[in-house]
C-alpha cells in the first residue's frame, strides 16, 4: 500500500511535465515515489528484525600452584623444573581458536602466571569456586590445574571441582613420598576455662619416615614446665593424638608452648612447636535470649554466641518467664527477639535498666513497640511486608573489629528479610556495622547497628533469617567461624563495661600469623562508665630479644584503635597507658607471632586427589613430562568447540538512521533539477 501511494502521488506530479525530458522525468517519478513510500513506511512503523551470530571460542583455564611446597618438595631427578615453562607454552600451541585465561592460587586466586612459589597457604577449593564465579554461564571448554594436590586450608576440591561442567585436566607435580619429619599436627583446646576446673588439650603428633624414633613432647605455661611425653614412632607414617591434662589454677591469659625435640637430619624444625591461649575466667558470662516463639534463628544465636566458651546463653520463651526462676540481675546482656507489643510492655523494668539489650526484628516483631522501647533506629512500615536484603559492610564502623576474611564472607551470604519501609537512624556512620543492599543498589537504611542509649549499649538488628547465614557459610568454608566472630564480636562490645574496667586493651586475637596485620583495641571508661577517647593512649610492644615498637592508638568513634602492620615473628608483651584527668590508667598483655609453616605439614604430594579430579570430569591427570600432551588432547576432545550464539534483534523502522539520509538526498536532487529544468 505504502509503495502504490508512492507510485500514484509521483504519477500525479509527473504525469504533464511542460519542461522535462522523458529522462529526467522517468528519474524524478522514481526519486518521488520512492521518498513517499519511505514517508509512508515511517508513519506505519513497522519492527525491523536482523539477525546476528555471534561465535564464542572455548575457554581454556589453567590454573598453576603458588604455594611454597612445590618449591620445597619437588619430584625425584627435578622432574617438574620444566613444568612451569611447558604450561606456558600451552597458549601458543592451542592456537587462536581458544580462548586461555591464565592464573595463579595459594590462598586466594590472582591473574597469569608465576615461577616464585612463595605462597604459604593452599585452598584449591577457593581457586576452584572463585573460577567458577568469575566464568559462570560462558564457554568453559576446559580446566588445567597444575598442583601437587596438597591444600591445608579450606574443604575437599573435590566437591567444588563437580561444580564445573567441563573436562578437568591435572598436572601432577610433587613427590609422593614423605620426608623424614617430625611435627605438630594440629591442637584442640577451649580458648577458655574456668578457676580451679581441670582442662584438656589433644595434641596431633605425626611422624614421617622416622619409624622407631622416639618423640619427645613437652608443655610449657607461661616458660615452667607443665608436661612431659615420650611418643614411640612405629611407622613410617605415623599420627597419634596426645592428651594433655592441665588444671586452670590461676586466673589471666597463659599462655602454652608445645614442642618436639627434633631429631638428626630432619626435614624441618619450624613445624615442631605450636603456642597456644587459654583464658582462665572466674565465671562465664551469662546472656538472656526472649522470644515469643520458636524460630530456627534462635539456635543459630545461641550455638554462636556459645562458640565463646566465655559465654552461656539462657533462651527462654517470655510468657515462661514467671515460671523459670530467671534473675534478670545475673545477665550481662538481654537478646529481644522479635517481641509482641505485650511482651515488650512485660519488660519494662528489663528496658529500664542498665542492662545491655540487643534488639532484633523481622516479620513478627511489633513496629510501634520496637521504635518506641529502643532509640537508635526508627521503622516506618505501613503494614508488616518484607523485603530481600544482603549485608553491606559500613567501612567507617569503629566500635569494634571484624577480620577482612569475615567481613567478605558476610557481604556474600544470602539475604536476610527485613521490615520494607522508610528507616531513620540517630547513629552516627561508626556506629552502622552492616547497611541494607537491596539487589545491587546499596541503601542508607542500617540492617545492623550499634549505640548508646541512656548510660547503656544497645545493639538493634532489623533483619531475620540468620539460618540462611550458618548454612551457607558451612556449605562454602566446613565451618561458622565469620557468624560465630560477629556474635562474639556483638557480644563482646555490647558487654565490655560489665566488669567495670575503666580502662580495657585487647587484641583481636592472641596468635596472629606472619605477615597479619596486628590489630589492637582499647576502650576507656569515665566514672559514670561512658565510653570517652579524648586523651592519648599510646602503647609499647616488645619482642623476645627486648627490640621495642611503639604506637600512638588511632581515635575512633568513642574508641581507640592500633593497626600495628605486620611484626616480626616473635612472642610480644605490651603495655598500654592513657591518662584521664588526673588518674592514670594502664594495661598489659601479650600476643604471638607465629611463622606460617603450613606449607611444611605434608611434605608429600597427593595424586590421588588429583586423579580423582580428573576422572570424576571425564579429564587426565598428566605428569609434568607429559604437559606436551595437553594441546592435542583438548584439541582432539569434541566436547571443547566454538559455540555460535544466534542474537535476533528487533527495532523500529525511525531508528534506522540511513533512511533519513536517503531521504534527505533524494528530495535535494528532485529539488535541484527541477530547479534547473525550470519546473520551480
Amino acid at each position: 500500500m505504502c509503495l502504490l501511494l508512492g507510485v500514484a502521488y509521483a504519477w500525479v506530479m509527473y504525469r504533464q511535465p511542460v519542461n522535462l525530458s522523458d529522462t529526467f522525468r522517468k528519474a524524478l517519478f522514481a526519486a518521488r515515489a520512492i521518498v513517499v513510500f519511505l514517508i509512508a513506511m515511517l508513519l506505519v512503523s513497522p519492527l525491523i528484525r536482523s539477525v546476528a551470530y555471534k561465535p564464542e571460542k572455548p575457554l581454556i583455564l589453567v590454573a598453576q600452584d603458588n604455594s611454597e611446597s612445590i618449591k620445597l618438595f619437588p619430584a625425584p631427578q627435578n622432574k617438574d623444573a620444566n613444568a612451569q615453562k611447558d604450561l606456558a607454552n600451552l597458549k601458543s600451541q592451542l592456537g587462536d581458536g581458544y580462548d586461555v585465561h591464565e592464573f595463579h592460587f595459594s590462598h586466594d586466586l590472582a591473574d597469569g602466571l608465576t615461577d616464585k612459589f612463595d605462597g604459604k597457604q593452599t585452598d584449591i577449593s577457593a581457586a576452584l569456586r572463585q573460577l567458577n564465579d568469575r566464568f559462570t554461564n560462558q564457554n568453559i571448554g576446559a580446566l588445567v590445574i597444575s598442583s601437587d594436590g596438597s591444600y591445608n586450608q579450606g574443604t575437599d576440591p573435590q566437591y567444588e571441582a563437580r561444580k564445573f561442567k567441563s573436562n578437568i585436566y591435572t598436572i601432577a607435580l610433587g613427590d609422593t613420598v614423605s620426608k623424614r619429619d617430625l611435627l605438630i599436627g594440629n591442637i584442640n583446646y577451649n580458648k577458655t576455662a574456668f578457676l580451679g576446673n581441670d582442662f584438656e588439650m589433644e595434641v596431633l603428633t605425626e611422624a614421617y619416615q622416622s619409624k622407631g624414633e622416639d618423640m619427645h613432647l613437652s608443655v610449657t605455661e607461661d616458660g615452667r614446665p607443665v608436661h612431659c611425653e615420650i611418643i614411640s614412632s612405629n611407622t613410617d607414617v605415623f599420627k597419634k593424638v596426645v592428651t594433655v591434662k592441665l588444671n586452670a589454677d590461676k586466673k589471666g591469659l597463659h599462655k602454652f608452648n608445645f614442642y618436639i625435640s627434633p631429631i638428626k637430619n630432619e626435614l624441618s624444625v619450624q613445624n615442631n612447636s605450636e603456642t597456644v591461649y587459654v583464658e582462665v575466667l572466674d565465671v562465664k558470662q551469662k546472656m538472656l535470649l526472649l522470644y515469643d516463639g520458636p524460630h530456627p534463628d534462635i539456635t543459630v544465636i545461641k550455638q554462636a554466641i556459645e562458640g565463646n566458651k566465655n559465654y552461656e546463653v539462657k533462651a527462654c520463651l517470655v510468657a515462661d518467664m514467671p515460671t523459670a526462676n530467671i534473675k534478670l540481675s545475673d545477665y550481662s546482656l538481654a537478646i529481644l527477639y522479635q517481641l509482641s507489643g505485650n511482651s515488650f510492655g512485660l519488660l519494662k523494668g528489663l528496658i529500664k535498666s542498665k542492662t545491655p539489650i540487643w534488639y532484633m526484628g523481622g516479620a513478627q516483631v511489633d513496629l510501634p513497640s520496637l521504635n518506641y522501647q529502643e532509640k537508635l533506629l526508627k521503622i516506618s512500615a505501613s503494614q508488616q511486608e518484607m523485603q530481600e536484603v544482603f549485608a553491606a559492610p559500613v567501612a567507617a564502623f569503629t566500635s569494634f573489629t571484624l577480620t577482612d576474611s569475615t567481613l567478605r564472607k558476610l557481604a556474600t551470604f544470602p539475604p536476610l528479610l527485613a521490615p520494607f519501609g522508610n528507616y531513620g537512624s540517630s547513629v552516627a556512620a561508626s556506629g552502622v556495622l552492616f547497611k541494607q543492599k537491596i539487589g545491587s543498589v546499596l541503601t542508607t537504611y542500617p540492617l545492623l547497628a550499634f549505640g548508646d542509649d541512656n548510660g547503656k549499649r544497645v545493639g538493634v538488628l532489623t533483619g531475620e533469617g540468620l539460618w540462611r547465614w550458618q548454612l551457607s557459610e558451612f556449605d562454602n568454608y566446613g565451618n561458622h567461624h565469620a557468624l560465630e566472630e560477629l556474635f562474639s564480636q556483638s557480644v563482646q562490645y555490647l558487654t565490655a563495661n560489665a566488669n567495670g574496667q575503666h580502662f580495657r586493651v585487647y587484641p583481636a586475637k592472641n596468635v596472629f600469623d606472619e605477615g597479619e596485620n596486628v590489630l589492637i583495641n582499647a576502650e576507656l571508661y569515665n566514672d559514670a562508665f561512658e565510653p570517652v577517647n579524648t586523651p592519648d593512649v599510646k602503647i609499647e610492644l616488645k619482642n623476645a630479644d627486648g627490640k621495642s615498637f611503639n604506637f600512638l592508638f588511632s581515635k575512633n568513634g568513642s574508641s581507640y584503635q592500633l593497626n600495628a602492620g605486620a611484626l616480626p615473628v616473635g612472642e610480644y608483651t605490651y603495655n598500654a597507658g592513657t591518662l584521664l584527668g588526673n588518674h592514670p590508667y594502664s594495661a598489659t598483655g601479650q600476643l604471638t607471632i607465629k611463622p606460617l609453616n603450613l606449607e611444611l605439614r605434608q611434605s608429600a604430594a597427593n595424586h590421588q586427589l588429583l586423579r580423582n579430579i580428573a576422572k570424576q570430569s571425564g579429564g587426565e591427570m598428566l605428569m609434568p613430562s607429559e604437559i606436551s600432551r595437553l594441546a592435542d588432547l583438548i584439541k582432539k576432545n569434541e566436547n571443547i568447540k566454538t559455540l555460535v550464539y544466534e542474537d535476533k534483534h528487533y527495532s523500529d523502522i525511525i531508528d534506522v538512521k540511513w533512511i533519513f539520509f536517503l531521504i534527505l538526498l533524494l528530495l535535494s536532487g528532485e529539488w535541484f533539477f527541477r530547479k534547473r529544468e525550470g519546473e520551480i
